[in-house]
């Protein structure tokens, strides 16, 4: 948590305490059902919360932003966003029950009035979203396909257009090759210092 802090010092106390009992709740968690990598659970904060915050450093949500996690897993990066930013509205999907079983318990747990995890896979996906986010689920090429419909071209509310979002790390030349006149890469680690931020990127692709 003290890294958390570090970057995002105005944090109010309800956030704090929402983000200081993830640990426990997923580590629990975890041993029923696993989310998280067992070696990686000490590293929830850095690895996991931290990383998904990285998005607040390249946009930051205005409030009634509508936003799709798409293949959530245990809730990530939807539940550490929808934290940040409790004047917008995260719906998290992920084709595996149980996952998403793990991220509306964490997420009721903690008081999340903002934050819908729902069972479902990104074809069976109706809804209109202003921005899409996901967490190294699939190539982009394959991701876009997918999602496009769910991005509405109407309503532009924040800084940049309405768009994809997501977490990769590696080289990611290949990925981005159909997007390279659209698509932005920002280095994570130009915020973050820790050694483990060094190759992770956030890719940004407008619709």
């Amino acid at each position: 948590m003290e890294t958390i802090l570090r970057y995002f010092p105005e944090l109010t106390d309800t956030q704090k305490d929402q983000l200081s009992a993830l640990y426990d709740l997923y580590a629990d968690w975890n041993q029923k059902i696993n989310v998280i990598s067992r070696k990686d659970i000490e590293n929830l904060y850095e690895h996991h919360v931290l990383h998904s915050l990285s998005i607040a450093k390249a946009i930051h949500f205005r409030p009634g932003t509508k936003i799709l996690d798409f293949g959530t897993g245990g809730g990530f990066p939807g539940i550490p966003l929808a934290i940040l930013f409790p004047e917008c509205e995260f719906k998290l999907i992920d084709g595996t029950g149980k996952k998403i079983r793990v991220a509306s318990e964490v997420a009721q747990a903690i008081g999340l009035k903002n934050c819908h995890p729902v069972h479902l896979r990104g074809e069976e996906e109706k809804g209109m979203y202003d921005f899409v986010v996901s967490r190294a689920v699939m190539p982009l090429p394959d991701l876009m396909k997918i999602v496009k419909k769910n991005i509405s071209r109407k309503d532009q509310i924040n800084p940049l257009p309405n768009g994809v979002i997501v977490l990769k790390g590696g080289d990611v030349q290949a990925e981005i090759q159909p997007f390279k006149r659209i698509a932005e890469v920002l280095d994570i680690n130009m915020w973050f210092k820790e050694e483990w931020f060094k190759g992770k990127h956030i890719i940004y692709v407008p619709i």
